[in-house]
């Protein structure tokens, strides 16, 4: 039981910080599941984000489902999502009727404004600390740079990529 509330409550600070949806939730999964509680090295972290991104749907319930899995079976899994979903289920039927009221006014316009910057920020910290534990020859670079100047430039959907780097590292690896 312990376990399964240390689990929940993991999972829920990232759901109660974790602004801008599941992309800016990724630096804050990595600092609950690898630097505070260990559950996780660096190189499964980014094996669990790279599983995550390959699959439909939000990777952050994703994440917490295959880490609550991994830590305490199904109802590990089920306590890592209920933590990520409920502060969002709750701060958005809150929030809902103040935003809708007033959504105009100068102040929620000035929030949503400065808070952009700060997630793209999280983003990059995330890009940067789990960069060495992805690339880690001159094959997985050049996939790497591949893949994103496939989606860049060629405007070919993430999603593609990513199927075609599945069957690339089964076919090669």
């Amino acid at each position: 039981m312990r376990l399964l509330w240390e689990i929940f409550l993991a999972f829920a600070k990232v759901g109660i910080f974790g602004y801008g949806g599941g992309p800016s939730m990724i630096p804050l999964v990595q600092v609950e599941v690898v630097d505070a509680h260990h559950w996780l090295t660096s190189e499964e972290f980014v094996d669990t984000l790279a599983m995550g991104n390959a699959l439909p749907g939000p990777i952050a319930t994703k994440m917490s489902a295959y880490i609550g899995y991994k830590l305490a079976g199904l109802p590990g899994a089920v306590v890592g999502v209920t933590g990520m979903i409920l502060p969002s289920i709750i701060l958005m039927l809150a929030l809902a009727g103040i935003l809708l009221t007033y959504k105009d006014t100068h102040y929620v316009q000035a929030s949503l404004k400065a808070v952009r910057p700060v997630v793209i920020a999280l983003l990059a910290i995330t890009v940067w600390e789990i960069f060495p534990s992805s690339i880690k020859s001159w094959d997985t670079a050049l996939i790497g740079v591949g893949a994103f100047m496939v989606v860049v430039f060629l405007n070919v959907h993430p999603a593609l990529a990513i199927v075609a780097a599945v069957v690339l590292g089964v076919l090669v690896y």
